[in-house]
C-alpha cells in the first residue's frame, strides 16, 4: 500500500471530528471518518432524556480552536451541544469524509496498513486507525425480574423516546447517577409524579446555573478574551486541581474540603431527617463520580417526588415492587442504568499485528499505554481509551491533549520511515504495574461499586492528578515505543 498517508477515524463524535479536522489542517488529504449511525454527536446525539445537560461549563466543553459565544448558560443541554458540534462539522468542511450508516465490522493489521471492513461489505484500507469510539455507548439494561412484563412504556434514557407524551403520566426512574438525577429534577420541577428508585445514593457537589444575557453574548462575540476569561476561570481550574488532587491523595486536604463541601450541602438542603438519611451515602465522596446538582435535593423533598431506597423486587405490569413489597403504579419507567464501559472499540473485531485478537489482549482487563496504545496493534490509537481521564472536568480538553501526543506519536513515525508506531511490550507492562498499584489507592477504590470499576475491581481511570496527566501528553516517551 503506496502513496500518501490514509486514516480511518472511526466514530464521528466529539472526538472523531477534532480528529478530523486537526488531520485536515495538518495537510493530509485521505482521511474517511466511519460513523454508525446517520449523524454525528456521539453521546449527545444518542442521549435525549429530559433534563440532560453537560455538567462542565459550556465554555470549557468547547474546542479550543472552536469557541462559541451563542452559548445560552454556563451549563447547557444537549441539544444545543448537538448542534454546536453539527456547526463545527460543517464550520471545518469535514462532513465530506463521513461515512454515515457505516458501522465497523473487522479490522486487521497486514504489516504496512490496516484492512477494514464494514457491516454492509464495503471494504477500505488505511494506514492509520484513529478509534474515536466513545465509552458511554452501549446501554446496560438492568437485570430486573419481569421488566420485560411491564404493561406500561420502558426506555433506558439513552434510547429515549422524545414523541412520548408524560403529560399526566407517574414515572419511575431506575438509577441515579448523572442521569437519574438530571431527570427527577427536572421532571419533577415540571410537576410530574416521580419515583425514584435508588440503588445507593450519591454525593451532591452544589453547582449553580445561570444564563447569559444578550449582553453577555455580546461580549463574548465582540472578544474572545471574554469566553476565555470564563474558560480559564482560576476558581474553575482551582476546583479541578482540588478534584484531581483529592482522589490521588484520598486522605489529604483537597479530600477533606471535596468530602466537607457535600455533606455540609446534604445537611443544609435536606431538611426533613428521614428523607436526609435515605439521601446519605455510606461511602466516601468521589468514591463514585460526583453528582453536580444545585437542584436535586430541593426537588426530592417536593411532595410529588418519593424516594426509594430499599431496592427493587420484580417489574409487574402494573409497575414496580420494591423489596419491602410496596406497589408502586407506573405509566413510564426510565432505565437511568449506565453503560457497559468496558466495551470501547467492541464489537469490533480487531486483530494485530501476527494476528492477535483484541479480545486476547484484553482478556484480563482492558489496557492500553498512556491509554491510547496497546502493543501488537501498531497505528492503532484509541480516544478517551482505558485509564483514561473520565472524572469531572472537560472531555474535550482530554481529547485535544491525546490528539497532541498522538500526532507527535504520527510524526516520529513518519521521519523514522516506519510503516507504523506502537507502545513496547515493556513500556505497556511497567505502565500498568504502576498505573493499577496507584488506582488501587484512589478514592475510587475505596470501597464502593461504580462503573470505574473493571471487572476485577480495579479502576479502569487515570490515577494520577491533572497536571501529570497535562505534562504526560505534552511529550511523549518515544523510547517507550516500538517503530514497525
Amino acid at each position: 500500500m503506496n502513496g500518501e498517508k490514509r486514516f480511518a477515524i472511526i466514530g464521528a463524535g466529539m472526538s472523531g471530528i477534532l480528529c478530523a479536522i486537526k488531520l485536515r489542517e495538518a495537510g493530509h488529504k485521505h482521511v474517511t471518518v466511519y460513523e454508525k449511525a446517520d449523524r454525528i454527536g456521539g453521546t449527545w446525539r444518542d442521549n435525549r432524556y429530559p433534563g440532560l445537560t453537560c455538567d462542565v461549563p459550556a465554555h470549557a466543553y468547547t474546542y479550543e480552536f472552536a469557541p462559541n459565544p451563542e452559548w445560552s448558560a454556563y451549563l447547557v443541554g444537549g441539544d444545543e451541544i448537538q448542534a454546536y458540534f453539527e456547526k463545527v462539522v460543517d464550520d471545518y468542511g469535514i462532513r465530506p469524509l463521513i461515512r454515515f450508516n457505516s458501522e465497523i465490522e473487522h479490522m486487521e493489521w497486514q504489516g504496512d496498513h490496516w484492512d477494514i471492513e464494514t457491516k454492509d461489505g464495503h471494504k477500505d484500507q488505511a494506514h492509520v486507525a484513529i478509534m474515536a469510539t466513545g465509552v458511554l455507548h452501549h446501554p446496560k439494561m438492568p437485570d430486573i425480574k419481569g421488566l420485560e412484563s411491564f404493561a406500561g412504556r420502558a426506555m433506558h434514557t439513552a434510547q429515549w423516546d422524545v414523541d412520548v407524551s408524560l403529560t399526566g403520566k407517574r414515572i419511575g426512574v431506575i438509577g441515579n447517577g448523572s442521569t437519574g438525577v438530571q431527570m427527577v429534577t427536572k421532571l419533577g420541577k415540571d410537576g410530574h409524579d416521580i419515583v425514584h428508585f435508588q440503588r445507593s445514593p450519591q454525593w451532591m457537589m452544589p453547582y449553580p446555573n445561570f444564563e447569559y444575557s444578550e449582553e453577555d453574548k455580546a461580549k463574548f462575540r465582540a472578544s474572545v478574551e471574554a469566553i476565555d476569561a470564563i474558560r480559564y476561570d482560576e476558581t474553575y481550574w482551582a476546583n479541578i486541581r482540588r478534584f484531581t488532587t483529592g482522589i490521588t491523595e484520598i486522605d489529604g486536604p483537597e479530600m477533606q474540603s471535596i468530602e466537607d463541601i457535600c455533606r455540609g450541602w446534604l445537611e443544609q438542603a435536606v431538611t426533613d431527617p428521614i428523607l436526609r438519611e435515605k439521601l446519605t451515602p455510606n461511602y466516601r465522596a468521589a468514591c463514585k463520580r460526583l453528582i453536580y446538582s444545585y437542584d436535586y435535593y430541593g426537588v426530592a423533598q417536593q411532595p410529588n417526588v418519593e424516594t426509594i431506597v430499599c431496592g427493587i423486587r420484580e417489574v409487574v405490569p402494573e409497575g414496580v415492587i420494591d423489596n419491602e413489597g410496596v406497589l408502586h403504579k407506573l405509566d413510564v419507567l426510565a432505565l437511568a442504568t449506565g453503560f457497559h464501559t468496558d466495551r470501547f472499540v467492541r464489537p469490533i473485531s480487531v486483530k494485530g499485528a501476527g494476528g492477535r485478537d483484541i479480545e486476547d489482549a484484553w482478556a484480563e482487563r482492558c489496557a492500553a499505554y498512556m491509554a491510547i496504545s496497546i502493543p501488537d496493534f501498531p497505528n492503532f490509537f484509541l480516544f478517551n481509551g482505558p485509564s483514561s481521564p473520565v472524572g469531572n472536568f472537560s472531555l474535550i480538553d482530554v481529547a485535544e491533549r491525546q490528539w497532541g501526543y498522538i500526532e507527535q506519536l504520527l510524526n516520529r513515525a513518519a521521519s523514522s520511515n516506519a510503516s507504523g508506531i506502537v507502545a513496547s511490550k515493556a513500556a505497556f507492562d511497567d505502565y500498568e504495574d504502576r498505573r493499577i498499584a496507584k488506582a488501587k489507592a484512589t478514592i475510587f477504590g475505596s470501597g464502593c461499586t461504580s462503573w470505574y470499576l473493571d471487572k476485577t475491581g480495579v479502576p479502569i481511570t487515570w490515577p494520577w492528578d491533572y497536571d501529570a496527566f497535562a505534562d504526560a501528553m505534552a511529550k511523549p516517551d518515544f523510547d517507550a515505543f516500538d517503530m514497525v
